[in-house]
């Protein structure tokens, strides 16, 4: 059975959907993985990715699978009513990482996917400094926060890992009272700006409640 899943901008991207793009097809794609800051910035990547997708992807089946896409549907995923048990409720019931960079094009549409999930076994990650390929800008900070997921899961406990400072910030959702986390961990609070600063040993992503990580 699937216990946990991964969702990163650029690997998988759910209830996104393109619309008010170009017709060229290497340009729908490079404006899917990247904002309009990178596209103009990072000449060097978007370069790199236009000659791949121009030269090395078969474009008759980059076509038909760029229809596929845009002609899928809904996924319907409903987020859970706190103490209300609904075996018809669509969603998902594995623990969940939803990873996107803060300047992704798809940003909003993780954010909206997030609003949907469980907030019991789903965390939002934010990427700071990157697009939307943050297994290629920030690949050193991605391995770090999937170690820290697994961590949270009880796996790999004994894994030797730099500390990673981040701001989080608990989304309006969250389950407050909920379970806590087997690791330990302090928590300062910022009144400034209502975010919370967290220290841990080890340093692990809380799976109990919805919240939004930036690093």
């Amino acid at each position: 059975p699937l216990t946990s899943l991964i969702l990163v901008t650029g690997i998988t991207v759910v209830c996104h959907h393109l619309s008010g793009f170009t017709t060229n097809i290497v340009d729908i794609i490079l404006a899917h993985h990247f904002g309009q800051e990178e596209l103009q910035a990072n000449l060097d990547l978007i370069q790199t990715y236009r000659l791949h997708i121009a030269q090395d992807i078969n474009q008759e089946n980059l076509q038909l699978f760029l229809g596929s896409y845009n002609g899928r549907r809904d996924l319907e995923i409903e987020r859970p009513i706190l103490g209300q048990n609904d075996n018809r409720l669509k969603t998902l019931k594995c623990s969940t990482l939803l990873v996107v960079g803060d300047n992704s094009p798809a940003v909003e549409a993780v954010v909206e996917c997030n609003s949907r999930l469980d907030p019991i076994n789903t965390t939002l990650l934010k990427m700071a400094d990157c697009g939307g390929l943050p297994q290629v800008v920030q690949p050193g900070k991605l391995t770090e926060a999937f170690k820290y997921f697994l961590q949270g899961m009880g796996y790999i406990p004994s894994a030797s890992m730099t500390r990673l400072a981040r701001s989080r910030t608990h989304s309006t959702s969250s389950s407050i009272g909920s379970g806590e986390s087997p690791f330990s961990r302090s928590v300062t609070s910022n009144q400034s700006d209502g975010t919370q600063e967290s220290c841990e040993s080890p340093d692990v992503l809380d799976r109990h409640q919805t919240m939004e990580v930036s690093c």
